[in-house]
């Protein structure tokens, strides 16, 4: 057939224009084209020049997207013009088909159209970036002559009486409005911009956001195209490849996502609510203000929501349309076609449209990519939202904090793990709950959409297949409930468990020098037995949940098409069963989510129920008095009628006759007011009960001076100080302060509070930062030698989640903070509490006396060192919450004299502890020895610390790029294979072959609906079949038909019960791996070398036990599960259609390369960004629990505005990464959609050439259909087990830590049952290193320790006494020489049976918690009689028998509810009750009181008369009387004799000592 424009039929008269020019179609028509070619000519030269300069001009920052005004209505029309286009070109070549020759015009001018749109948009779209309006004058004219040009083709149609019924007549009718909606776009823009035909046009800025170089997230900004694509993510995405993404790369958040923003919004609503209730008592709902805030965000997902729902279902009808039209298509009757014909030409209707299957298989394509668009842009708004309000909740939550009254947190009503949930949980149940919000009513709406197609595809039947899944989701919802029921108890378990954890790390050194870290190590293998019983229901549930998930809808396709044998009269077709098949799979997944989503549903309304009650809670009063005005009354006493404490009152009244014996003093001071910073007046305080705790203050704290409070512990010291910031309730009464008193109060508590930031900037505290003033504070705190340990000076983190300082040095940086603010007033709170007597002196002569006095700063001390007193100028004498006294202490020496002699007194007993102090080594020198001994451990080991150091180092190294890139985006293969073997491989094997012959099942089920659907091609109902069939056929028919469902049932059961399996299998597999992960970590971490936890941060290997474990438990199982399922799903699916349409495999090339690109690419920017999303966590959280614990501090100090600003940048940081990472998620997701949709079109369009059967046409296509769902599955849960397998890896890489030799050269038979029997010990040539890349402690050391013999070792700090003890134990490398004991050479001995027969006697004390008898005999060897004794001994026994349980009395964490001291004689007791003959002390004496110290003495002396002990000493003086003395120099044993003897000498070193400590 010859191509012409116009057609040359035969009898046609295509070119005559007899009746007019424009009566002829094809003239029209031809006419039609002209706007099109118009608009080619004019744009291509100027878009090809645009391009050109565009190099040449400076890119401004993201091409400034400046929206012209109706940019999006632009958009949506100009894609709603092209579908129409594509419409009007379907139909034309459609026609052309009916015709005897081709008539180009039916579709040339459609085409050209088509390419005319496109451009338009290009074109704008290049205008509208380079802010060059006065060119859409080109665009302006297109509409105008396109329009004129449809609306002539439109009115001759209507002259020719054609009508809706005529689908050419809807399309053009469509594409007249279309194009007027476009002009009058255009003229909006003239209107609003006025750039033509208007003397001044307007000139326009970029936002504000797009002018901030920092804002990277685009999405708001570019047009609407790159929005649904996510286009912008591109470089951010590809770039990742290269280099890593940072914080600096996703920079901030544009202004209306910022959580101030959304804050201000959400606390409008939730203000205006409370104004316009009439009952003040009521709460208002967030709820209520939730959706005011963000209800129009979450009505536009909804929206989306709906349109990519119902779009869904084009799906399985355009299925069922292809397989039905399939091979009738081929005939065309030309016959009765002349009477549509005008114009000569034919005009079809719709439905004649849709029966070609070709558009189908394009309108299929369309429908997905349009379906997956909108579903897409629904999550990305909810996510965004969600994101909004977390952050809005976070400022409002925080703003709280702020305002809290100190009584709810100190009296227990808000404790900080609540507000730390609050954070961390229920904000986070809340976003959650608004992302999956819109599905609580879209899915009602899909499944009676599903439904109501089913029954109109195959009746009755339908419905008893929608019944078996209804039935079938309550189970679901059960299920779900139940296992976050058993998440709950598992957590629990998992608590206790590290908590043993926790306490073994701490105490291991003790575990190991007593053998008993097995005895512990069970204690914690009983606990995870626990938890993993907890772990495998958990597990059965799971697996549960996921067998009901698939089993659902094979349960439901076999109901109904069984059903349907029996019932209906038709024969099923192949089209039928193909939709309905789609259509099941689609009604599966609201079902399953609908559980999920109900469950989020009623923890959110926990959630705000939880919430409100917080914002509802007692606030601090409002403190109008420092913002100056003089008089500030705390009548906040409203809530509290004070009810007359009659009784305090006169208890008291004694005290207040004192008070107005002394006026006179008064008089002579200056003007009061000039003269006094604070004046209490008549003041009662309370912490909340009605009860004052304060009562009756009269106090007056004058300017410049230092006023001391002394009083008993309780008597309301601290409480005074916080009554006078404001922070107590007040009953009565009023607090004054002085003008010219700025309203900042540097504050130092009693329990010290650090930030989690370095040393500097917890002392400046937000101040400019001025050297000299800093140098001085930190000489007055005596803070420089212990700065000069910490690793990096005062630029180390401490705090949290940096470095453990000991309770002084913490202690001294708090009172280091508040001498360095310049504040008139500073309150210091007992801060000579943690300290020792040279810093308490130290501090109070340089900090209080010269650094604070010469600034002539008003300093109020609590203390309870009087002998402080003589330096005071005031004195508050506090007693049972009253003032005792208040005056000079000559006052005070002559008006009460009985209470000046009653200190005196305890200033004698506070001088002889004194003179104690200064011979012990003092406390603070133990804390930096401590300190100092953590740093050097570990900068030997800093070359092989941090797990991933060395790999990022390597990473860093290689400047090659592609090395890092093949790097980033392996999948670690060698993890997954360490993961799966730990499981065991019949675990392994039994999963891999179950899950294939599941999945074979599946696709048997679907192919033996394919023959049985298509055996009998003729579809006719049995009842009219053709009058030449005897009924006897008919039956025969039948029961061919029915001899397909037996098969059919026995193979739904088989997949059913294969499911099972599979569920069950991937779940235990985890939980045997998670078993021996964490048996063979832990016993590989409790035998490693003591030198092991020396370098090893405690934090880190704890984080092993927690995290780690807790991923590998609980979220490897789930991901694993659903990688293979998807991965298989796709896989059966492209064998399907491989197996239907050969033809199919060519196009799979290109598809899989791109399919390749984009995980490998998503994979790595995925990883980066969950991982920036984890650190930025992280720091929030801690900022919560932070300004929470320091809310006094803060406030006196008046820094909310700087922790608000602090919070408000945390969590921004926190939403960007999580908007990114979400951004990046939605990214993959539209691709492998668009994919998915690719596959399906060329499934769909190989499967039309080809000439299968329509049968498996069906089963081909509905194959295709799945694949799009799972694509990004397998994606997204590659990516994610990615970051998974880093927790093995991290456990792994313990694994392989060396364990000590626990077996030694001798057999345990070998050694004497009572050895050591007289304690006799020899030390031979012994050199002592801790690790074998470090230079030796004790060099060539020889000794000899007769039986029964007191010896002491004595030396400077570090001189290798310690060293000595520890090689005892063979705890340290010894690589020379020997000790003997009693004959035996130690080395060769098992290290059990060596520690457990020696004594030991520790520094610091440690006890385990559980009962008395586990701390003094975990092994339960002993008898009750032995351990009553032990605790005689160490002067226990009366304390012991007073609490309640004897022996089997609580000990807490780490021995807390026994003084330091009671728990150093516990440790004496440990080592009576193991009768060794050998005991050592490590400076057993350094942390305990005189008194104790004199008992250990004479307890050693009697018990131990008969045994070797062996005393490391810090005091010389506790080793004089010693038999023998070892004095030590830098590892070498410079000094051997009876302590008499070396005193003797004039020179020895051991003199020497004894004469400085004296």
């Amino acid at each position: 057939m010859a191509l012409s424009f116009c057609g040359n039929d035969r009898d046609s008269n295509a070119y005559s224009v007899d009746n007019g020019v424009l009566d002829n179609g094809c003239f029209v028509d031809a006419l039609n084209l002209v706007p099109h070619v118009f608009l080619l000519f004019i744009t291509f030269p100027i878009l090809f020049i645009g391009w050109g300069s565009q190099s040449s001009k400076v890119q401004i920052h993201h091409n400034t997207w400046l929206h012209f005004p109706g940019h999006n209505m632009r958009w949506i029309l100009t894609f709603t013009l092209l579908f129409v286009h594509v419409c009007e070109i379907a139909e034309g070549i459609v026609s052309n088909t009916w015709m005897e020759s081709n008539h180009l015009h039916l579709f040339m001018p459609a085409f050209m159209g088509f390419i005319a749109a496109t451009t338009s948009v290009v074109y704008y779209h290049n205008i509208e970036t380079a802010n060059f309006p006065k060119l859409l004058l080109a665009l302006f004219i297109y509409w105008i002559l396109a329009f004129i040009t449809k609306m002539i083709k439109l009115w001759k149609f209507a002259e020719a009486s054609l009508g809706v019924q005529h689908l050419r007549f809807c399309i053009t009718a469509l594409l007249v409005v279309l194009y007027g909606l476009l002009m009058a776009v255009e003229i909006n823009v003239i209107r609003v911009r006025k750039y033509v035909f208007f003397a001044n046009p307007q000139r326009v800025k970029p936002p504000e956001d797009l002018q901030d170089l920092g804002v990277r997230f685009l999405q708001p900004f570019v047009n609407l195209l790159s929005k649904a694509t996510y286009w912008w993510m591109n470089p951010l995405i590809i770039g990742a490849h290269k280099r890593p993404i940072e914080l600096k790369k996703i920079g901030k958040l544009p202004i209306a996502m910022r959580a101030l923003t959304n804050y201000l919004r959400l606390k409008d609503s939730y203000e205006e609510q409370r104004q316009n209730t009439e009952d003040p008592e009521k709460s208002p709902s967030i709820w209520k203000s939730m959706y005011r805030a963000f209800g129009g965000s979450i009505l536009l997902s909804s929206t989306f929501r709906y349109m990519a729902d119902l779009l869904g279902f084009a799906g399985p009808l355009c299925i069922s349309g292809i397989v039905e039209h399939l091979h009738n298509s081929t005939e065309i009757d030309r016959t009765n076609k002349t009477g549509n014909m005008t114009f000569g030409v034919y005009f079809m209707s719709s439905t004649e449209l849709l029966q070609n299957t070709s558009v189908l298989a394009v309108l299929l394509f369309l429908a997905l990519v349009l379906q997956r668009t909108f579903l897409q842009a629904s999550y990305y708004v909810t996510i965004e939202t969600g994101i909004n309000l977390r952050g809005a909740l976070l400022a409002m939550i925080y703003n709280k904090i702020l305002r809290l009254s100190t009584s709810n947190m100190s009296m227990g009503e808000m404790t900080l793990g609540q507000i730390n949930n609050l954070v961390a949980i229920e904000t986070n149940q809340l976003m959650w709950f608004l992302f999956l919000c819109p599905n609580l009513w879209a899915m009602p709406v899909q499944i009676i959409m599903g439904v109501i197609l089913l029954y109109y595809l195959l009746g009755n039947s339908a419905l008893i297949g929608a019944g078996v899944i209804l039935l079938l989701a309550p189970v679901q919802y059960l299920i779900a409930t139940k296992l976050a029921d058993i998440q709950k108890s598992t957590l629990d378990y998992s608590t206790d468990r590290l908590k043993k954890t926790t306490e073994i790390l701490k105490g291991i050194k003790l575990l190991k020098l007593y053998a008993w870290e097995n005895i512990f190590c069970d204690r914690v293998e009983e606990t995870r037995g626990k938890e993993l019983t907890s772990l495998k229901t958990f597990a059965l549930h799971t697996s549960m949940s996921i067998f009901m998930n698939a089993a659902i809808p094979i349960a439901a396709v076999l109901a109904t098409f069984v059903t349907h044998a029996y019932i209906e009269e038709d024969r099923l077709s192949p089209a039928k069963a193909f939709a309905s098949l789609a259509l099941f799979h689609i009604l599966v997944t609201p079902l399953f989510l609908l559980s999920t989503v109900v469950r989020f549903a009623v923890k959110a309304l926990v959630s705000v129920q939880k919430l409100s009650e917080f914002l509802q809670s007692d606030e601090i009063g409002d403190d109008s008095w420092r913002n100056g005005d003089m008089c500030m009354s705390l009548e906040v006493g409203k809530k509290y009628k004070y009810q007359g404490d009659t009784k305090a009152i006169n208890r008291k009244g004694r005290y207040r006759m004192d008070n107005y014996e002394q006026p006179v003093r008064r008089q002579l001071r200056p003007s009061e007011t000039e003269d006094v910073a604070v004046q209490v007046n008549d003041g009662f305080f309370t912490w909340g009960s009605n009860l004052s705790t304060l009562s009756d203050i009269n106090i007056r704290i004058p300017t410049g001076q230092l006023t001391m409070i002394v009083g008993q512990v309780g008597c309301g010291k601290s409480s005074l100080l916080l009554a006078m910031l404001g922070e107590m309730q007040t009953i009565s009464g009023k607090v004054y302060w002085s003008n010219k008193n700025r309203y900042s109060v540097a504050y130092a508590t009693q329990k010290s509070w650090l930030l989690n930031a370095t040393v500097e900037e917890n002392i400046t505290f937000g101040s400019p930062f001025n050297k000299q003033r800093y140098k001085a504070v930190i000489d007055a705190c005596s803070l420089q030698p212990d700065i000069d340990l910490l690793p990096f000076g005062d630029q180390t983190e401490i705090g949290e989640r940096g470095i453990n300082l000991s309770g002084g040095q913490r202690q001294r940086i708090c009172v280091a903070r508040a001498l360095y603010q310049n504040t008139n007033i500073v309150f210091l709170d007992d801060p000579f509490s943690a300290l020792d007597i040279h810093l308490s002196d130290h501090l109070m002569q340089e900090g209080i006396l010269k650094f604070l006095q010469d600034d002539k700063r008003t300093v109020v001390l609590v203390t309870h060192k009087l002998q402080y007193l003589i330096h005071a100028d005031w004195i508050i004498a506090m007693k049972d919450g009253s003032v005792l006294r208040e005056g000079t202490l000559k006052d005070i020496q002559t008006h009460d004299v009985e209470l000046y002699e009653h200190w005196k007194t305890l200033m004698n007993r506070q001088d002889q502890e004194l003179e104690k102090d200064t011979d012990l080594e003092s406390q603070t020198t133990l804390e930096r020895k401590t300190l100092r001994r953590a740093f050097y451990s570990r900068e030997a080991k800093n070359h092989v610390d941090d797990e991933d150091e060395e790999e990022e180092v390597e990473e860093e190294d290689d400047d090659n790029m592609s090395t890092t890139t093949s790097r980033r985006s392996k999948i670690p293969w060698k993890m997954c294979c360490c993961y799966l073997s730990s499981g065991g491989f019949l675990m392994v094997f039994l999963m891999v072959s179950s899950k294939l012959a599941k999945h074979s099942v599946m696709v048997a089920i679907d192919y033996w609906l394919a023959a049985w659907t298509s055996s009998n091609p003729h579809n006719q109902s049995f009842v009219n079949s053709s009058f030449n069939h005897t009924l006897n056929d008919d039956a025969t028919q039948i029961a061919e038909h029915r001899s397909y469902v037996p098969v059919f049932i026995i193979l739904c059961a088989a997949a059913i019960a294969l499911c099972l399996i599979t569920s069950l299998t991937v779940e235990f597999l985890g939980v045997a791996a998670a078993t021996n992960l964490h048996h063979n970590l832990l016993n590989k971490i409790i035998h490693a070398p003591i030198r092991f936890f020396d370098v090893t941060p405690l934090g880190q290997i704890l984080n092993r036990f927690s995290a780690d474990t807790n991923i590998i438990d609980q979220h490897i199982p789930p991901t694993l599960e659903s990688l293979t399922r998807s991965t298989l799903l796709c896989l059966s699916a492209i064998g399907v259609i491989a197996f239907v349409t050969p033809a199919f495999l060519i196009a799979l090339v290109p598809l899989a390369v791109a399919f390749y690109f984009i995980q490998k690419y998503f994979r790595v920017a995925s990883k980066d960004l969950q991982e920036l999303d984890d650190s930025t966590q992280l720091p929030l959280l801690c900022h919560f629990s932070e300004t929470a614990e320091g809310l006094t501090t803060i406030r006196a100090f008046r820094h909310e505005a700087r922790f608000k600003q602090r919070m408000l940048e945390l969590t921004d940081t926190n939403n960007t990464a999580y908007l990114f990472l979400s951004a990046a998620n939605r990214w993959l997701e539209v691709r492998t959609d668009y994919l998915g949709a690719v596959i399906v079109l060329t499934a769909a369009v190989a499967a039309i050439w080809s000439t299968s059967p329509s049968g498996l046409v069906g089963l081909g296509l509905t194959y295709a259909l799945t694949l799009t769902n799972y694509l990004n599955w397998v994606v997204r849960n590659l990516a994610d087990l990615e970051v998974q397998m880093a927790a093995v890896k991290k456990v792994n890489s313990f694994l392989s830590t060396e364990s000590e030799n626990y077996e030694g050269s001798m057999d345990v038979s070998q050694v004497p049952e009572d050895w050591p029997q007289h304690g006799e010990i020899t030390i031979h040539d012994l050199c002592v290193r801790y690790d074998s890349m470090l230079k030796p402690v004790l060099k060539h050391v020889n000794a000899h320790i007769n039986p029964g013999q007191k010896v002491g070792i004595c030396g400077r700090t570090g001189s290798g006494k310690s060293s000595l003890s520890l090689a005892f134990f063979n705890m340290v490398d010894v690589f020379e020489g020997k000790i003997v004991i009693d004959g035996i050479d130690i080395c060769k001995l098992p290290l059990q049976t060596l520690r457990s027969r020696l004594s030991i006697i520790l520094q610091d004390p440690v006890l385990f918690s559980g009962s008395i008898r586990l701390n003094l005999d975990p092994e339960r060897t002993c008898t009750d009689d032995r351990l009553w004794e032990a605790l005689e001994i160490a002067q226990l026994k009366n304390m012991v028998k007073a609490l309640p349980g004897g022996l089997d009395a609580v000990v807490t964490e780490g021995g807390e509810n026994f003084s330091v001291g009671q728990r150093q004689l516990f440790c004496l007791a440990r080592a009576f009750v193991r009768k060794s003959s050998i005991l050592i002390m490590d400076e057993a004496t350094a942390s305990i009181d005189m008194a104790t110290e004199n008992i250990l003495q004479k307890v050693v002396m009697t018990a131990f008369a008969d045994r070797t002990v062996v005393t490391i000493a810090h005091l010389v003086s506790s080793i004089l009387e010693a038999e023998q003395v070892l004095v030590f120099s830098s590892g070498i044993l410079v000094e051997n004799d009876s302590a008499i003897n070396l005193l003797a000498q004039e020179d020895s070193l051991f003199g020497i000592l004894v004469r400085t400590h004296k």
